[in-house]
């Protein structure tokens, strides 16, 4: 690797956060952050995508520091929730910021998205240039026990309780898995989040209907579901949509019934929740830990450095020209997304009429 890069940093504030201690390798992350009472399951995205990183990438030898301070120069890769919005990189530091589910950083060079709905190439809009790299798959996953061959029985969400959506926590839908022989397994605990050793069929459905596709979040629940061996029955989210290459990938719910028919489904065929679980297994590979590394590297030697010389070689005034479009776009959205609101009443009253 050449020996002229720029220093390339990863900037994770653990002091600020309240940790006193960091992993030292990656294979040891999960564990790591199921005992840090300091940090919340809400606030966990940040160490999940910036340190990570960095773990992954610092166990393959690229060359690269984790700093609890910003630099003044180099490159330099942070989350979102790390980054006050009056931030501005100097001269000789660009910044890549890791944008989740919120909004652009203002200042932020280059954007990391982890959606690929979010990204902008160079050549469309320099501006605000994004690029798509999936997250990393669930750490430590366990996968489902082999030992429960064809037994299907346990419908498992994981996550947050306030991403359970009220169809999942009302009578009727425990009367209808009663009625299919079915259990409905909540794992709201962070530290649960990675055992599937007794989940027959993942459930993630952040919101019932088509209306939100949800353009922000990832596709990790898909990832996790190949990893671990199981089906999955998920929402209309276009990261999921963006993965789906054919049937086997997962089964899509918009609905109650749509998600009873799906459990139905399931249950009645032994063979098509085998057939699911082998092409997640392939599909796995997809997103393995060496290949997502390959995919880092990629984007910190051919697109992140060019992009670092470039901002390094501009004038003062290039520079200041750069800050000044990104907050007129900024100061520009509310009425942008005005006319568009008005544009499309316009358009419905239209077909009204």
């Amino acid at each position: 690797m050449s020996q002229n890069l720029p220093p390339i940093y990863f900037y994770f504030p653990h002091i600020q956060l309240g940790v006193s201690s960091l992993p030292q390798t990656a294979s040891s992350y999960w564990q790591w952050q199921c005992s840090q009472p300091s940090i919340s399951p809400m606030q966990s995205g940040g160490c999940f995508w910036t340190l990570q990183t960095y773990l992954y990438l610092n166990d393959a030898g690229f060359p690269c520091q984790l700093v609890a301070e910003m630099p003044n120069e180099g490159i330099v890769v942070t989350h979102r929730d790390y980054l006050v919005d009056t931030f501005e990189p100097g001269a000789k530091l660009l910044l890549v910021c890791l944008r989740a589910d919120v909004d652009r950083h203002p200042a932020a060079q280059l954007h990391v998205v982890q959606n690929p709905h979010q990204a902008i190439p160079r050549r469309a809009l320099e501006l605000w240039e994004s690029h798509f790299i999936p997250h990393w798959p669930q750490p430590s996953i366990i996968p489902r026990d082999s030992q429960r061959g064809d037994t299907f029985e346990n419908v498992t969400f994981l996550g947050n309780e306030v991403n359970l959506v009220p169809e999942f926590r009302s009578s009727a839908w425990y009367d209808r898995l009663t009625d299919l022989g079915l259990k409905f397994q909540k794992k709201l605990n962070h530290d649960e989040w990675h055992d599937y050793s007794s989940t027959d069929v993942i459930l993630a459905i952040r919101s019932m209907g088509r209306e939100n596709d949800w353009r922000g979040k990832p596709a990790s629940k898909l990832y996790s579901a190949w990893h671990s061996g199981v089906p999955a029955i998920l929402g209309h989210e276009s990261a999921f949509q963006a993965e789906r290459s054919s049937d086997l990938d997962y089964l899509e719910a918009t609905s109650l019934e749509e998600v009873i028919a799906a459990l139905s489904r399931l249950k009645a065929d032994p063979q098509l929740r085998d057939r699911m679980a082998e092409n997640g297994w392939q599909r796995a590979q997809e997103t393995q830990p060496e290949v997502m590394v390959e995919r880092w590297q990629d984007f910190l030697l051919n697109s992140a450095v060019p992009a670092y010389q470039e901002w390094c070689s501009m004038t003062n005034l290039q520079r200041q020209l750069f800050r000044q479009a990104r907050r007129a776009f900024i100061s520009m959205r509310p009425s942008i997304y005005s006319l568009r609101s008005r544009i499309s009443s316009l358009t419905k009253k239209s077909i009204v009429g």
